[in-house]
Protein backbone atom coordinates (compact mmCIF):
# COMPACT_ATOMS: atom_id res chain seq x y z
CA UNK A 1 0.00 0.00 0.00
CA UNK A 2 2.25 3.35 -0.84
CA UNK A 3 0.19 5.79 -2.37
CA UNK A 4 0.27 10.05 -2.02
CA UNK A 5 -3.44 10.40 -3.92
CA UNK A 6 -6.49 10.76 -2.52
CA UNK A 7 -8.79 8.62 -1.60
CA UNK A 8 -12.46 7.79 -0.95
CA UNK A 9 -13.90 4.82 0.49
CA UNK A 10 -18.22 4.56 1.58
CA UNK A 11 -18.33 2.94 4.96
CA UNK A 12 -21.38 1.99 6.99
CA UNK A 13 -22.56 0.78 4.07
CA UNK A 14 -24.51 -2.31 6.39
CA UNK A 15 -24.38 -0.66 9.61
CA UNK A 16 -25.24 2.68 10.13
CA UNK A 17 -22.92 5.31 12.50
CA UNK A 18 -24.44 6.07 15.13
CA UNK A 19 -23.81 9.58 15.99
CA UNK A 20 -23.89 11.07 19.36
CA UNK A 21 -27.17 12.81 18.64
CA UNK A 22 -29.11 9.77 18.32
CA UNK A 23 -29.38 10.14 14.19
CA UNK A 24 -27.77 7.65 12.06
CA UNK A 25 -25.92 7.99 9.18
CA UNK A 26 -25.84 5.51 6.49
CA UNK A 27 -23.21 5.59 4.10
CA UNK A 28 -20.31 8.11 4.77
CA UNK A 29 -17.82 8.57 2.38
CA UNK A 30 -14.69 9.32 3.82
CA UNK A 31 -11.96 11.04 1.65
CA UNK A 32 -8.74 10.49 2.53
CA UNK A 33 -5.01 10.71 1.69
CA UNK A 34 -1.72 8.29 2.41
CA UNK A 35 1.60 9.10 2.77
CA UNK A 36 4.40 5.89 2.82
CA UNK A 37 3.82 2.07 2.95
CA UNK A 38 2.38 0.38 5.60
CA UNK A 39 4.92 -2.79 6.56
CA UNK A 40 3.89 -6.58 7.06
CA UNK A 41 3.68 -6.44 10.59
CA UNK A 42 1.09 -3.90 10.13
CA UNK A 43 2.93 -1.70 12.99
CA UNK A 44 3.87 1.41 11.69
CA UNK A 45 0.50 3.43 10.76
CA UNK A 46 0.26 7.03 11.72
CA UNK A 47 -2.85 9.07 12.27
CA UNK A 48 -2.61 12.95 11.30
CA UNK A 49 -6.05 14.52 12.70
CA UNK A 50 -6.64 17.80 11.49
CA UNK A 51 -8.09 21.08 13.07
CA UNK A 52 -11.42 23.50 11.98
CA UNK A 53 -10.78 24.31 8.65
CA UNK A 54 -8.28 21.78 8.13
CA UNK A 55 -8.09 18.46 5.17
CA UNK A 56 -6.87 15.77 4.05
CA UNK A 57 -3.85 17.26 2.43
CA UNK A 58 -1.46 17.63 5.16
CA UNK A 59 1.53 16.76 2.82
CA UNK A 60 0.35 17.28 -0.97
CA UNK A 61 -0.70 20.09 -3.23
CA UNK A 62 -4.31 21.31 -2.17
CA UNK A 63 -6.46 20.63 -5.34
CA UNK A 64 -8.80 23.79 -4.91
CA UNK A 65 -5.42 26.59 -4.20
CA UNK A 66 -2.68 24.65 -5.08
CA UNK A 67 -0.72 25.24 -2.22
CA UNK A 68 1.67 22.78 -0.36
CA UNK A 69 0.02 20.40 2.59
CA UNK A 70 -0.96 22.60 5.80
CA UNK A 71 1.78 20.19 7.46
CA UNK A 72 4.27 19.38 4.49
CA UNK A 73 7.08 20.70 6.16
CA UNK A 74 6.78 18.30 9.34
CA UNK A 75 5.65 14.98 6.93
CA UNK A 76 7.55 13.26 3.74
CA UNK A 77 10.19 11.20 3.25
CA UNK A 78 13.65 11.84 5.53
CA UNK A 79 11.35 14.53 7.71
CA UNK A 80 10.44 14.38 11.09
CA UNK A 81 7.22 12.15 10.30
CA UNK A 82 9.41 10.04 8.07
CA UNK A 83 7.28 8.40 5.15
CA UNK A 84 10.25 6.01 4.28
CA UNK A 85 9.66 4.78 7.69
CA UNK A 86 5.72 5.46 8.50
CA UNK A 87 2.84 4.67 7.09
CA UNK A 88 0.96 8.34 7.02
CA UNK A 89 -2.64 8.44 6.75
CA UNK A 90 -4.92 11.81 6.92
CA UNK A 91 -8.33 12.17 6.47
CA UNK A 92 -11.01 14.65 6.20
CA UNK A 93 -14.20 14.66 9.21
CA UNK A 94 -17.16 14.27 8.99
CA UNK A 95 -19.14 16.96 8.39
CA UNK A 96 -16.42 18.85 6.52
CA UNK A 97 -16.42 19.69 2.97
CA UNK A 98 -13.34 17.81 0.86
CA UNK A 99 -14.81 14.33 0.06
CA UNK A 100 -16.05 13.54 3.63
CA UNK A 101 -19.94 13.12 4.30
CA UNK A 102 -21.14 16.63 5.30
CA UNK A 103 -24.27 18.99 4.58
CA UNK A 104 -23.01 19.56 1.18
CA UNK A 105 -23.24 16.21 0.39
CA UNK A 106 -26.31 14.49 -1.06
CA UNK A 107 -28.68 13.24 1.69
CA UNK A 108 -30.00 9.50 0.07
CA UNK A 109 -33.58 10.30 1.58
CA UNK A 110 -34.16 13.17 -0.75
CA UNK A 111 -31.55 13.31 -3.21
CA UNK A 112 -30.39 16.57 -2.83
CA UNK A 113 -28.06 18.30 -0.51
CA UNK A 114 -28.14 17.74 3.02
CA UNK A 115 -27.88 21.22 4.33
CA UNK A 116 -28.83 22.17 7.26
CA UNK A 117 -30.77 18.57 7.53
CA UNK A 118 -27.27 17.05 8.18
CA UNK A 119 -27.13 15.73 11.71
CA UNK A 120 -25.53 17.64 14.22
CA UNK A 121 -22.04 16.22 15.39
CA UNK A 122 -19.12 15.63 17.86
CA UNK A 123 -15.15 15.11 18.16
CA UNK A 124 -16.38 11.31 19.19
CA UNK A 125 -18.37 11.12 16.12
CA UNK A 126 -15.71 11.60 13.63
CA UNK A 127 -13.23 9.70 15.73
CA UNK A 128 -15.83 6.83 14.84
CA UNK A 129 -15.53 7.65 11.60
CA UNK A 130 -12.05 7.64 11.59
CA UNK A 131 -11.79 4.35 13.15
CA UNK A 132 -13.58 2.70 10.34
CA UNK A 133 -11.28 3.72 7.91
CA UNK A 134 -8.42 2.08 10.31
CA UNK A 135 -10.66 -1.15 9.91
CA UNK A 136 -11.33 -0.41 5.43
CA UNK A 137 -6.93 0.02 5.74
CA UNK A 138 -6.02 -3.22 7.90
CA UNK A 139 -5.06 -1.26 10.60
CA UNK A 140 -5.79 -2.51 14.33
CA UNK A 141 -3.38 -0.11 15.81
CA UNK A 142 -2.00 2.97 15.25
CA UNK A 143 2.02 3.78 15.81
CA UNK A 144 1.11 7.11 16.49
CA UNK A 145 -1.54 9.54 16.67
CA UNK A 146 -0.94 13.45 15.91
CA UNK A 147 -3.10 16.51 15.96
CA UNK A 148 -2.83 20.09 16.55
CA UNK A 149 -6.09 22.11 17.69
CA UNK A 150 -9.03 20.74 17.30
CA UNK A 151 -6.70 17.66 15.78
CA UNK A 152 -5.66 17.27 19.23
CA UNK A 153 -9.35 17.42 20.69
CA UNK A 154 -9.47 14.40 18.30
CA UNK A 155 -6.51 12.74 19.64
CA UNK A 156 -7.64 13.35 23.32
CA UNK A 157 -11.06 11.46 22.54
CA UNK A 158 -9.09 8.56 20.94
CA UNK A 159 -7.43 8.10 24.11
CA UNK A 160 -11.26 8.29 26.03
CA UNK A 161 -12.76 6.10 23.18
CA UNK A 162 -10.41 3.36 21.35
CA UNK A 163 -7.57 3.68 23.96
CA UNK A 164 -6.50 -0.21 23.17
CA UNK A 165 -5.71 1.48 19.09
CA UNK A 166 -2.89 3.54 20.40
CA UNK A 167 0.73 2.92 20.95
CA UNK A 168 1.58 6.84 21.24
CA UNK A 169 -0.26 10.13 20.61
CA UNK A 170 0.66 13.97 20.60
CA UNK A 171 -1.36 16.25 21.32
CA UNK A 172 -0.59 20.32 20.47
CA UNK A 173 -2.67 23.20 21.27
CA UNK A 174 -5.52 21.95 22.50
CA UNK A 175 -7.78 21.36 25.16
CA UNK A 176 -10.38 18.60 26.59
CA UNK A 177 -13.68 21.15 26.39
CA UNK A 178 -14.28 24.00 25.35
CA UNK A 179 -14.68 27.73 27.21
CA UNK A 180 -17.48 29.98 27.27
CA UNK A 181 -14.69 32.41 25.63
CA UNK A 182 -14.21 29.66 23.07
CA UNK A 183 -18.22 29.54 22.63
CA UNK A 184 -18.51 32.87 22.50
CA UNK A 185 -16.16 33.26 19.97
CA UNK A 186 -17.88 30.48 17.69
CA UNK A 187 -21.12 32.05 17.90
CA UNK A 188 -19.91 35.43 16.21
CA UNK A 189 -19.00 33.35 13.52
CA UNK A 190 -21.94 31.22 13.13
CA UNK A 191 -23.90 34.07 13.33
CA UNK A 192 -22.24 35.92 10.44
CA UNK A 193 -22.79 33.03 8.37
CA UNK A 194 -26.45 32.66 9.14
CA UNK A 195 -26.73 36.35 8.70
CA UNK A 196 -25.71 36.42 5.50
CA UNK A 197 -29.10 36.92 3.04
CA UNK A 198 -27.41 33.90 1.08
CA UNK A 199 -27.32 31.63 3.47
CA UNK A 200 -31.05 31.74 2.93
CA UNK A 201 -31.69 28.57 5.87
CA UNK A 202 -28.68 26.63 4.83
CA UNK A 203 -30.15 25.80 1.39
CA UNK A 204 -27.70 27.64 -0.65
CA UNK A 205 -25.88 24.94 -2.91
CA UNK A 206 -28.38 25.07 -5.77
CA UNK A 207 -28.42 29.34 -5.98
CA UNK A 208 -25.54 30.76 -7.76
CA UNK A 209 -24.71 33.20 -4.32
CA UNK A 210 -23.65 31.88 -1.67
CA UNK A 211 -23.19 33.07 1.87
CA UNK A 212 -19.77 34.10 0.80
CA UNK A 213 -19.94 37.33 3.01
CA UNK A 214 -21.32 36.13 6.36
CA UNK A 215 -19.25 33.00 5.90
CA UNK A 216 -15.67 35.63 5.32
CA UNK A 217 -16.18 37.37 8.08
CA UNK A 218 -16.53 34.19 10.79
CA UNK A 219 -13.00 33.39 8.99
CA UNK A 220 -11.65 37.19 9.78
CA UNK A 221 -13.09 36.87 13.10
CA UNK A 222 -11.52 32.99 13.50
CA UNK A 223 -8.11 34.32 12.41
CA UNK A 224 -7.58 36.71 14.88
CA UNK A 225 -7.78 34.13 17.62
CA UNK A 226 -5.14 32.26 15.95
CA UNK A 227 -2.65 34.60 16.31
CA UNK A 228 -1.00 36.50 19.33
CA UNK A 229 -1.24 40.04 19.99
CA UNK A 230 2.86 40.39 19.26
CA UNK A 231 2.86 38.62 16.13
CA UNK A 232 -0.19 41.14 15.15
CA UNK A 233 1.90 44.06 15.83
CA UNK A 234 5.27 42.52 14.65
CA UNK A 235 3.66 41.71 11.60
CA UNK A 236 1.57 44.94 10.69
CA UNK A 237 1.57 47.53 13.66
CA UNK A 238 -0.27 50.66 12.76
CA UNK A 239 1.05 50.37 8.61
CA UNK A 240 -0.82 51.42 6.32
CA UNK A 241 -1.97 49.70 3.21
CA UNK A 242 -0.59 50.91 0.06
CA UNK A 243 -1.08 54.63 1.09
CA UNK A 244 0.76 57.41 2.36
CA UNK A 245 -2.17 58.84 4.37
CA UNK A 246 -5.30 57.67 5.93
CA UNK A 247 -8.51 58.18 3.86
CA UNK A 248 -10.91 58.63 6.28
CA UNK A 249 -13.32 56.62 5.07
CA UNK A 250 -14.02 52.73 5.59
CA UNK A 251 -11.45 50.99 2.92
CA UNK A 252 -8.42 49.04 3.83
CA UNK A 253 -6.35 51.84 5.37
CA UNK A 254 -4.34 49.47 7.44
CA UNK A 255 -2.08 46.64 6.43
CA UNK A 256 -3.78 44.57 9.16
CA UNK A 257 -7.17 45.14 7.39
CA UNK A 258 -5.89 44.02 4.36
CA UNK A 259 -4.64 40.74 5.63
CA UNK A 260 -7.97 39.85 7.42
CA UNK A 261 -10.08 40.60 4.23
CA UNK A 262 -7.89 38.88 2.16
CA UNK A 263 -7.65 35.96 4.91
CA UNK A 264 -11.48 35.84 4.21
CA UNK A 265 -11.77 35.68 0.50
CA UNK A 266 -9.53 33.06 -0.23
CA UNK A 267 -11.52 30.92 2.51
CA UNK A 268 -14.62 31.02 0.89
CA UNK A 269 -13.35 29.65 -2.31
CA UNK A 270 -12.36 26.15 -0.61
CA UNK A 271 -14.98 25.93 2.48
CA UNK A 272 -18.02 25.42 2.72
CA UNK A 273 -20.32 27.40 5.39
CA UNK A 274 -22.53 24.56 6.53
CA UNK A 275 -19.65 22.77 7.41
CA UNK A 276 -18.11 25.75 9.40
CA UNK A 277 -21.25 26.25 11.06
CA UNK A 278 -21.24 22.11 12.11
CA UNK A 279 -17.63 21.64 12.94
CA UNK A 280 -17.57 24.74 15.58
CA UNK A 281 -20.44 23.43 17.22
CA UNK A 282 -19.12 19.87 17.52
CA UNK A 283 -15.88 21.59 19.15
CA UNK A 284 -18.29 23.92 21.41
CA UNK A 285 -19.93 20.52 22.77
CA UNK A 286 -16.49 18.76 23.32
CA UNK A 287 -16.39 18.15 27.30
CA UNK A 288 -14.68 15.21 27.76
CA UNK A 289 -14.98 15.17 31.73
CA UNK A 290 -18.36 15.78 31.26
CA UNK A 291 -19.26 12.11 30.31
CA UNK A 292 -17.17 10.97 33.54
CA UNK A 293 -18.88 13.34 36.10
CA UNK A 294 -16.39 16.06 35.88
CA UNK A 295 -13.51 14.20 36.05
CA UNK A 296 -11.35 14.35 33.09
CA UNK A 297 -8.81 11.47 34.28
CA UNK A 298 -11.55 8.88 34.49
CA UNK A 299 -11.69 9.25 30.58
CA UNK A 300 -8.15 8.25 30.09
CA UNK A 301 -8.06 5.21 32.96
CA UNK A 302 -7.98 2.45 30.09
CA UNK A 303 -4.56 4.75 28.58
CA UNK A 304 -2.39 3.67 30.65
CA UNK A 305 -0.09 1.54 28.28
CA UNK A 306 -0.75 4.45 25.36
CA UNK A 307 2.50 7.31 25.50
CA UNK A 308 1.73 10.74 25.39
CA UNK A 309 3.18 13.71 24.48
CA UNK A 310 1.47 17.51 24.98
CA UNK A 311 2.77 20.74 23.61
CA UNK A 312 1.98 24.09 24.51
CA UNK A 313 2.30 27.62 23.39
CA UNK A 314 3.40 30.48 25.68
CA UNK A 315 1.45 33.52 23.49
CA UNK A 316 -1.85 30.98 22.57
CA UNK A 317 -4.63 32.48 24.34
CA UNK A 318 -7.17 30.38 22.17
CA UNK A 319 -6.41 27.28 24.30
CA UNK A 320 -3.86 28.37 26.81
CA UNK A 321 -1.29 26.49 28.95
CA UNK A 322 -3.30 26.11 31.30
CA UNK A 323 -5.86 24.45 29.52
CA UNK A 324 -2.81 22.16 28.11
CA UNK A 325 -1.35 21.41 31.74
CA UNK A 326 -5.64 20.57 32.62
CA UNK A 327 -5.13 17.40 30.78
CA UNK A 328 -1.56 16.63 31.49
CA UNK A 329 -2.76 16.32 34.78
CA UNK A 330 -5.60 14.12 34.36
CA UNK A 331 -3.23 12.03 32.58
CA UNK A 332 -0.93 11.46 35.15
CA UNK A 333 -3.79 10.45 37.59
CA UNK A 334 -5.12 8.36 35.22
CA UNK A 335 -1.02 6.57 35.24
CA UNK A 336 -0.62 7.30 31.75
CA UNK A 337 3.04 7.78 31.14
CA UNK A 338 3.27 12.01 29.59
CA UNK A 339 5.93 13.86 28.32
CA UNK A 340 5.11 18.07 28.36
CA UNK A 341 6.41 21.29 27.50
CA UNK A 342 5.15 24.92 26.95
CA UNK A 343 7.08 26.57 23.99
CA UNK A 344 8.11 29.69 24.25
CA UNK A 345 6.55 31.58 21.00
CA UNK A 346 5.59 34.54 19.76
CA UNK A 347 3.18 33.07 17.21
CA UNK A 348 -0.10 32.33 19.14
CA UNK A 349 -1.96 29.26 18.53
CA UNK A 350 -0.77 29.25 15.34
CA UNK A 351 2.65 28.24 16.44
CA UNK A 352 1.96 24.60 15.59
CA UNK A 353 1.79 25.16 12.25
CA UNK A 354 4.94 27.06 11.61
CA UNK A 355 8.53 26.31 12.04
CA UNK A 356 9.17 25.98 16.25
CA UNK A 357 12.23 24.23 16.95
CA UNK A 358 11.70 23.34 20.02
CA UNK A 359 8.34 21.77 19.12
CA UNK A 360 10.26 19.97 16.54
CA UNK A 361 13.22 18.35 18.78
CA UNK A 362 10.68 17.50 21.46
CA UNK A 363 8.24 15.42 18.57
CA UNK A 364 11.30 14.17 17.20
CA UNK A 365 12.70 12.38 20.07
CA UNK A 366 9.49 11.63 21.26
CA UNK A 367 9.13 9.75 18.16
CA UNK A 368 12.42 8.16 18.48
CA UNK A 369 11.60 6.99 21.65
CA UNK A 370 8.29 5.26 20.54
CA UNK A 371 9.60 3.44 18.27
CA UNK A 372 12.22 2.17 19.96
CA UNK A 373 9.60 0.70 22.68
CA UNK A 374 7.37 -0.26 18.84
CA UNK A 375 10.27 -2.15 18.03
CA UNK A 376 10.75 0.26 14.75
CA UNK A 377 13.39 0.17 13.29
CA UNK A 378 15.50 3.96 13.75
Amino acid sequence: MNTSACNSVSLFTESPLELDSGATLSPVNVGFETYGELNEGRSNAILICHALTGDQYVASNHPITGKPGWWERIIGPGKLVDTNKYFVICSNVLGSCLGTTGPKEINPATEKPWGIDFPVITIRDMVKVQAALLDHLGVDTLFALIGGSMGGMQVLEWLATFPERLHSTIALATAARHTAQNIALHEVGRQSVMADPNWNGGRYYEKEAKPDKGLSVARMTAHITYLSEDALTRKFGRNLQSRDAITFGFDADFQVESYLRYQGSTFVDRFDANSYLYITRAMDYLDIAGRHDGRLADAFKNAAHVRCCIISFSTDWLYPTAENKRIVHALNAAGVPVSFAEIESPHGHDAFLLEEPEMDQMIEGFISAAAKARGLSS
